[in-house]
């Protein structure tokens, strides 16, 4: 059974919502930025870091993180709406993890989910259901 996570863009946020080309862009930066210190490093760090490739099918609202080795399948990203826990409807970026994805490809999604929602000062409920709130909260 596939596992979702949702990085939620609560008040505090720093955007109220994002495209799917936002998410690509930041993924890309993310991408830019372990290459940057694996050249300050001297180590090929950037496939390491994101050991995949960003495809897309004909559907625009979504796109999917496709693994260049065996350790890495699939992870699924696209913008949505969801529930907070106040019972509101609030925009969001849903994580998906397929059936086929590997305890890999959840190590590497956590990491991704983290960094985006550390970045976009947003609240994060992980696969596993607990939520980290990286929001300012009064």
């Amino acid at each position: 059974m596939s596992q979702s996570a949702y990085i939620k863009f609560v008040q505090g946020s720093t955007v109220e919502r994002l495209t799917v080309e936002d998410i690509r862009s930041k993924l890309l930066h993310y991408r830019e930025q372990t290459a940057l210190t694996g050249s300050q490093l001297d180590w090929d760090y950037s496939e390491a870091a994101f050991p995949y490739t960003i495809e897309s099918k004909q559907d625009d609202r979504w796109f999917y993180l496709k693994g260049i080795n065996p350790l890495y399948k699939h992870i699924i990203f696209g913008p949505g709406e969801t529930l907070s826990t106040d019972g509101q409807t609030v925009p969001c970026v849903q994580v998906v993890l397929p059936d086929e994805a590997t305890h890999g490809d959840k190590a590497k999604a956590n990491e991704l989910c983290k960094y985006m929602a550390k970045h976009y000062q947003a609240e994060l409920t992980m696969f596993n259901g607990r939520t980290i709130y990286y929001n300012p909260r009064k």
